[in-house]
């Protein structure tokens, strides 16, 4: 792991997305909470969040963070069958929240796919990367839109 001993406690925040696509039948299964497992959305927010927290046990030589926020919110895309996903970590710390954030957000397409393979088996995610980074050294980046 590096050493981020030296560097200064900064407010960090990131944000990232992912996409999941699915046939338009299973979109409006799962915003009509018809779904036979309940309500999709709740479920795969908390994996996403519990996604985030757990990052440095997944990732090799992540450092293990004290995230102060972990936020999954969707946005329902019917015009392209899709669910965007959109993740925001934050902590007051000395390294960054990327791959919290980019976790969250595959963790929460990953949860979405498992709950709804049974009723459609041509899902994909695409689209996993980061919109932005704030704090640190590095300062601030912005994804192009």
């Amino acid at each position: 792991m590096v050493d981020v001993s030296e560097k200064a406690m900064t407010t960090r925040i990131a944000r990232a997305e992912a996409f999941i696509e699915m046939h338009p039948d299973t979109l409006q299964m799962i915003v009509n909470g018809e779904h036979h497992k309940g309500d999709v959305f709740a479920v795969a927010r908390i994996a996403g969040i519990q996604g985030a927290k757990q990052t440095s046990t997944l990732i090799p030589l992540c450092h293990p963070l004290m995230l102060s926020k972990v936020e999954v919110s969707f946005e329902v895309q019917p015009e392209q069958n899709r669910v965007r996903i959109e993740s925001l970590c934050k902590l007051t710390g000395q390294t960054g929240v990327e791959m919290e954030a980019l976790t969250a957000a595959s963790v929460t397409a990953l949860t979405l796919f498992d709950m709804c393979k049974a009723v459609d088996k041509t899902m994909t995610i695409t689209g996993i990367r980061v919109l932005e980074k704030q704090g640190g050294k590095s300062g601030h980046f912005k994804a192009d839109s």
